[in-house]
């Protein structure tokens, strides 16, 4: 018999969804019109086109923060994306939302991203700023709405409007107030608006802030696995040393797999905790009655609280600081920088270099069709294969 007993739990889930809730009985439906699976919603359907999908499966090989090291263990873009889904589901229950939708946002988020991190999107973007440089968020887009070729009857995989909108929209509105919008969102909307300047539905919301709490807490998991900062480090970071001096208090010296676990827990269940609270506060402020009235809001409905996400934003400077700027994660980024910069410039200028189906597409030499075309190859690479095609194209090997 286990000593153990399960509590209470502090939040009971909801039998039914709530009216602010995007409901899949009131979808805007398909670009293409298709019908709909007997066995599933329409956003479960989204859900498992987005799993099936090669760019999904290709995020096995891409990394999450970009650091050379031995072993397997550490996160990759598909790890993230699935511990992001959790969180997503599991905030969008409690909140009586529908978690197919937030669960396909969640699981989509990352789909447009370079090999090697946010070390190989810059490379990509500074390569191609003559042209409109580069974007993720823009490219997943692109690759549900173009380049995934799986359907004889359209391009792409067909999602519903929502579920583009979430892609698209999930860290906020889109305009061009700080920033010119990328081409491929401006060329899509300008087909099937999608509403740029209003707030996307709370399951887009809650995929936002999933993807906050999660990468929050797998790279603490693995910066302090890679050895990139130490325990005694992090018992001076915000947010995280209390919870570092408690687990101490407790437990003692324990090993270092045993006290990441506790680390995490605890972290991650403030972190859902707090979003949970304060987004119940501010539904209950505005009184939203439909999903309607939460794209028509002026702030974001699903939120850290003041307190949470100040606490929050220290320990991003710190992660940054002690993790992503650390001399091993620079010297490598640096190096993959170089790989994606050489490519683009190599396959722009002579685009014979790239292989046959890729290089029909293509047009002249540096001409805006061959760096568009480049530009989406390369974005497709995996950290593997650009080292290959590296290998490939230079008759020389690229120590990362």
């Amino acid at each position: 018999m286990p000593l153990g007993r399960l509590l209470p739990p502090l939040y009971e889930p909801p039998a039914e969804h709530a009216s602010y809730a995007t409901r899949a009985a009131d979808s805007r439906g398909r670009f293409f019109e298709e019908a709909e699976s007997p066995t599933r919603t329409c956003y479960g359907r989204d859900r498992d086109r987005i799993i099936h999908s090669a760019a999904f499966r290709r995020l096995k090989h891409k990394t999450q923060v970009f650091v050379q090291h031995e072993g397997d263990y550490y996160r990759t873009r598909l790890t993230h994306s699935l511990e992001v889904a959790q969180l997503a589901r599991s905030i969008s229950r409690v909140l009586a939302l529908d978690e197919d939708l937030a669960e396909a946002v969640a699981l989509a988020h990352d789909l447009g991203h370079t090999p090697f991190g946010h070390a190989g999107e810059e490379a990509l973007n500074a390569a191609t700023l003559a042209f409109g440089g580069f974007d993720h968020n823009a490219h997943a887009l692109k690759l549900v709405t173009q380049l995934e070729h799986r359907y004889a009857q359209f391009d792409g995989l067909n999602l519903t409007w929502e579920t583009l909108e979430g892609m698209v929209k999930h860290n906020g509105p889109v305009t061009a107030a700080k920033k010119p919008i990328p081409g491929p969102i401006v060329s899509f909307n300008a087909k099937w608006p999608l509403e740029l300047d209003s707030w996307p539905g709370l399951e887009a919301q809650v995929a936002a802030l999933a993807d906050d709490t999660a990468y929050i807490n797998h790279d603490i998991d693995d910066g302090l696995r890679a050895e990139l900062f130490s325990v005694s480090d992090l018992r001076e970071a915000p947010l995280v040393g209390a919870q570092v001096t408690e687990i101490h208090g407790l437990y003692g010296d324990i090993e270092l797999g045993r006290l990441i676990g506790e680390i995490v827990r605890r972290l991650m269940s403030a972190m859902v905790i707090d979003i949970l609270t304060e987004t119940r506060q501010r539904l209950a402020d505005v009184k939203p009655k439909t999903a309607a009235d939460v794209r028509r809001s002026s702030h974001a409905m699903v939120s850290f609280s003041d307190a949470m996400a100040s606490e929050v934003r220290a320990l991003k400077q710190f992660l940054f600081e002690r993790m992503y700027r650390h001399p091993h994660v620079m010297h490598s980024m640096h190096n993959a920088q170089d790989v994606v910069t050489a490519l683009f410039e190599a396959f722009a200028g002579d685009p014979s270099k790239l292989p046959a189906d890729w290089a029909a597409a293509c047009g002249g030499s540096g001409d805006a069709r061959t760096v568009s075309v480049v530009r989406d190859y390369i974005a497709g690479m995996t950290d593997n294969y650009a080292l290959l095609e590296y290998s490939r194209v230079f008759h020389k090997e690229m120590d990362l």
